[in-house]
């Protein structure tokens, strides 16, 4: 099976390369965004406020790290449900956000922002922390440090492996594998 190796930032002209159901391994800086994160970045936007980061060409990781134990730089990092941060994803790719990882399905909505943004949502497997955790190279808390592991990190990852689930031309690989398996 054929690997793409992308790099982050993510232009509009890698995103439009992906297809559903490729495997990635992703390098560079991504931020992590759990729900508490993403209600206070739209707080943020209904107040004219500037965000803590700028989320052009960005990629967020739907997941709350595990404190780093000695000689560690994180703990255990795996996605969480991706439903949960469907309420506020259209206004974050709206405002240049070009990739998620997270785990399970998305909503119509979240699908439709998706091609209508030339973005990307990534599936990473749940139960994969420990291996997620070997792939980030530095970590840093840079926004809402007082949600604790739901807070905003920065980290640089290397060969974080991922699945296009959802890609900029509606593929979908929640659909198309329940089309296949009907199928058979």
């Amino acid at each position: 099976m054929d690997v793409k190796h992308i790099r982050t930032p993510l232009t509009e002209s890698v995103v439009s390369g992906l297809k559903s159901g490729e495997s990635v391994l992703l390098t560079g800086v991504i931020y992590t965004a759990r729900d508490a994160a993403h209600r206070r970045f739209c707080d943020l936007l209904d107040r004219g406020e500037t965000l803590p980061i700028d989320l052009s060409g960005q990629v967020l990781f739907y997941a709350g790290p595990v404190p780093a134990g000695p000689g560690k730089v994180i703990g255990p990092i795996g996605p969480t449900s991706s439903y949960r941060m469907d309420p506020f994803t259209p206004r974050l790719l709206e405002r240049g956000l070009k990739g998620m990882i997270g785990k399970g399905n998305r909503s119509d909505a979240v699908i439709q922002a998706i091609m209508r943004y030339k973005a990307v949502y990534l599936a990473s497997v749940g139960g994969t922390a420990a291996l997620s955790a070997r792939c980030v190279k530095r970590a840093e808390i840079i926004a809402f440090e007082d949600l604790g592991p739901e807070a905003v990190y920065r980290l640089e990852v290397r060969e974080l492996p991922a699945v296009v689930a959802v890609d900029c031309h509606g593929g979908n690989i929640f659909t198309e594998g329940m089309e296949k398996y009907r199928k058979t």
